[in-house]
């Protein structure tokens, strides 16, 4: 036997609003085909399903504890003989006893007490495989909803997982700028450690925030050009374009920083010259775009990194939509490298 809470199932509605309908019948009946009076039609009727509904109840009751495994079913049918003869042993005493002076509805009634054992054993019976049924179609909707929140929350916990880890990958890059700054020009390292600590802080107060627009996202990123920009100095130039009508649209908090570090790496790193990053965020079929262009040397190889970042929008793209192509990268002829990240909106 499997133990289980019990919370009074519909089942048991169910029950009460059958035995009303059937009392109706049987007393329509009783008085319209066996010719009995209003009063010991109900009487009889009320009496009897009234027994049966107490065992049907009680019998929900049990199963609602107490599953039995497969191989148990017939000691569950037992229960409703064992019900079945307790049901109809009560409605004769009862009724017996109180329509004693009634000949013709007392051999009535011992003619038909086979009849009426037999419907009530069926009762009980659809009863019992009524709620066994019941109950292992709620087990089975409880395991899915705990194997549903379970997932929930471990793709949440991936999610901030990915999300405090862009963080620390982002620090140890500008910490090792101001490092360099400060060998260099301390001014300029002063400037980006006030620009760093700016950054942080917002970052700090936009934690718990998944969603976010693109008003804030855009001053999140134009911090973080701002210390890219005391780090590469006159070397970095940004195109930002952003349409007016998605300024209200919303995005994944941190998604577009790391499309930027990337168009940064692979434009800078290798080369002394002076590049442009283009940014452009618009609307297309209802879908965010986001585009981020960058030019690169093909003669060179990248400098090394973790690879963490496209990696980790892919993955939180995954997670949150179930669809990783929405992040597309590529390359054209004169050497621009062009990363498109498309994300839905909310109520999508």
């Amino acid at each position: 036997m499997t133990t289980r809470p019990l919370s009074l199932p519909k089942i048991q509605k169910a029950t009460f609003a059958c035995a009303i309908a059937w009392i109706m019948i049987c007393t329509l009946g009783l008085h319209y085909v066996v010719n009995f009076s209003w009063t010991v039609s109900f009487v009889d009727s009320f009496v009897n399903n009234l027994l049966l509904v107490a065992a049907c109840i009680g019998i929900s009751n049990m199963l609602g504890y107490y599953q039995p495994k497969n191989e148990r079913l017939f000691y569950v049918l037992m229960l409703a003989v064992a019900l079945t003869l307790l049901v109809v042993a009560l409605g004769k005493y009862i009724l017996v006893y109180l329509y004693a002076d009634f000949k013709n509805y007392i051999d009535f009634y011992s003619f038909s007490l086979a009849f009426r054992a037999l419907l009530a054993f069926m009762c009980l019976a659809w009863c019992c495989l009524a709620n066994i049924l019941w109950y292992k179609l709620e087990e089975q909707s409880e395991a899915q909803n705990r194997l549903s929140v379970a997932q929930h929350l471990a793709k949440e916990a991936e999610l901030n997982k990915l999300r405090h880890q862009l963080q620390p990958h982002f620090l140890f890059n500008s910490l090792n700028s101001v490092f360099a700054l400060t060998m260099v020009n301390p001014k300029e390292a002063g400037v980006m450690i006030i620009k760093l600590a700016s950054f942080l802080r917002g970052t700090l107060k936009r934690d718990d925030e998944i969603w976010v627009k693109i008003a804030e996202e855009m001053e999140y990123i134009q911090l973080y050009l701002d210390i890219e920009k005391v780090r590469f100095s006159h070397r970095l130039n940004v195109d930002l374009h952003v349409e007016p009508d998605t300024m209200e649209l919303y995005l994944p908090g941190t998604f577009l920083q790391p499309l930027v570090e990337n168009a940064i790496k692979f434009g800078l790193y290798n080369t002394s010259e002076a590049i442009t990053i283009k940014i452009d965020i618009s609307l297309e079929e209802g879908l965010l775009k986001i585009v981020v262009k960058n030019p690169y040397d093909p003669k060179m190889t990248a400098a090394e990194g973790t690879g963490f970042g496209l990696t980790s929008v892919k993955r939180r793209l995954y997670l949150l939509f179930a669809n990783p192509d929405l992040l597309q990268a590529e390359t054209t002829d004169d050497h621009i490298y062009i990363t498109t990240l498309k994300i839905p909106q909310r109520n999508d």
